[in-house]
């Protein structure tokens, strides 16, 4: 008999996925391995499949069924983090997994995976309820889509449905192109461009910590918050990535989605309803809001930055153009820092500083909000403790590694005088709740299987986002800088600090 599971009383109350099927597409590759399988694993151990709920994976690589199992086992024992691996679930769950070898140019790959989809509907039941998975490289993206269409497999008997991983394009043009290539085979309401940092707990949290609670909402305006920083910082480098990563950079492969689509969520309106619809039509409105800058703005408002190499803690670290496939001359940012401005009545000269970078001391991604300081500064005489009186009231917001809540405000210390130091109430979801939290895929994953759209990106909101950065990225692309900036292990370039200097404010050590 399996060993009892603490988790089974609480997805009693979690929403249930209804009987379909999962084709993955780059079913060898590390996102399968890594975060897809043992996402979908967990779900299973926590029994919201359904019984009839199926997996087909596809690559190029020759493998059986049995094969492709095995490899999906030893991903799911090396890679769930924080569930036990339970051998009766796995073989109800492994059982409903098979594999069809084929290369995404050739019809047959297509014939054959629909084939395999009607020999296990019979079996297994899901009504012809079908969610494609492009976990494939975005070259692919095309021939994929293409392929579908033509088998006949956007459209059957049951619901279909596509997620597509980032990036969505490379810039503004061939964003639009992959939209347009996505409809040539799949409405829409269809299409499900997954971000994992809107399926993060602290991230979904934002919304019912803002409209959930009414003691916030009225402070939440340009009238009493001074700024608000958004901090993506990794420890680690590129890990053998490099020749992928010198043509994407910071300010792509982070801010212009990840960063940009948690701004929004910050600064959002409040919608009417709490339906899909009406969320994302006011995160991709905050979008649109954003100042687009000119050429002469790009200087003091963006920083761009490169690691070079370092002793940290006794280890001799390499430069970024010192990693494998890296161009020894690559103009890369491996840091990108900038300052946007929301155009509307809430946030009307507020400034949101948002930072993203590798090779930094610590891998922390949270977003401070700091309100403006008290009208009238009493306790101005005791200078103790670098003049606690003058440190603003500061809302952190943590996404990762601990995800939480921590306000900081000013109280008396004990003893005579009025000496004030700060200190900070603090919520942490593991302890307050005393459950885990799903990964940004088990959340997202079920989205899609029950078709809620609600943490999804929608086309509108991937062109606002590149309008907004690719000023940027043209400004930099003309110009040569004097890389490396900023050592490993530090917290970026100096031109970073001086950006905020401007305003009179600096970044906060996370």
């Amino acid at each position: 008999m399996a060993a009892a599971n603490p988790f089974q009383d609480q997805a009693r109350f979690q929403r249930r996925v209804k009987p379909c099927a999962l084709v993955i597409f780059g079913a060898n590759g590390d996102l399968t391995k890594r975060k897809l399988i043992p996402a979908l694993y967990q779900l299973a151990l926590e029994r919201r499949l359904p019984p009839g709920f199926a997996v087909i994976g596809n690559s190029r690589t020759h493998i059986s069924d049995d094969e492709f199992r095995e490899k999906m086992r030893q991903s799911v024992q090396k890679y769930l983090e924080d569930s036990r691996f339970e051998e009766e679930v796995w073989r109800d769950f492994a059982s409903g997994l098979s594999y069809v070898s084929g290369d995404l140019n050739d019809p047959v790959c297509y014939q054959t995976i629909a084939s395999r989809l009607g020999e296990l509907d019979r079996e297994r039941q899901f009504g012809g309820n079908v969610l494609f998975y492009l976990s494939t490289q975005p070259s692919h993206y095309g021939a994929a889509i293409g392929g579908l269409g033509a088998a006949g497999l956007a459209n059957g008997g049951g619901w279909r449905r596509l997620v597509v991983e980032k990036p969505f394009g490379h810039d503004i043009a061939s964003s639009r192109m992959l939209h347009d290539t996505l409809h040539k085979a799949f409405r829409e309401d269809q299409v499900y461009r997954i971000d994992h940092y809107l399926g993060k707990e602290t991230v979904q949290n934002i919304l019912a910590f803002r409209f959930g609670n009414g003691i916030f909402e009225p402070l939440w305006n340009r009238r009493y918050i001074s700024h608000i920083q958004i901090t993506a910082a990794e420890s680690i480098g590129v890990e053998g990535r490099g020749a992928y990563y010198q043509e994407a950079g910071a300010l792509r492969d982070m801010i212009q989605n990840h960063l940009l689509q948690i701004m929004a969520t910050i600064a959002m309106e409040p919608p009417a309803v709490f339906e899909s619809a009406a969320v994302r039509d006011e995160r991709a409105k905050l979008l649109r809001s954003i100042r687009v800058m000119k050429a002469d703005d790009v200087a003091t408002h963006a920083v761009s930055g490169q690691y070079g190499p370092a002793n940290v803690g006794g280890q001799e670290l390499a430069g970024f153009r010192g990693e494998p496939g890296v161009d020894p001359e690559a103009q890369t940012d491996t840091y990108a820092a900038v300052t946007f401005f929301v155009d509307n009545w809430r946030w009307a000269g507020v400034p949101f500083y948002i930072r993203s970078g590798k090779r930094m001391p610590k891998r922390v991604t949270d977003i401070a909000i700091q309100f403006n300081s008290a009208p009238h500064a009493l306790f101005t005489g005791d200078t103790h403790d670098s003049a606690p009186w003058a440190r603003p009231n500061l809302l952190i917001l943590r996404v990762q590694p601990e995800e939480g809540i921590s306000l900081r405000f000013l109280s008396k210390h004990p003893g005579s005088g009025m000496r004030l130091r700060p200190v900070s109430m603090d919520f942490k979801y593991g302890s307050s709740f005393g459950v885990r939290s799903p990964s940004a895929y088990e959340t997202l994953l079920v989205d899609a299987l029950m078709g809620d759209a609600t943490l999804y990106t929608r086309q509108d909101m991937v062109e606002a986002s590149w309008q907004v950065v690719q000023p940027i990225l043209d400004f930099w692309a003309g110009r040569k800088f004097d890389f490396p900036n900023y050592a490993a292990g530090s917290w970026g370039p100096k031109e970073s600090d001086d950006m905020l200097a401007l305003r009179g404010h600096a970044w906060r050590t996370p």
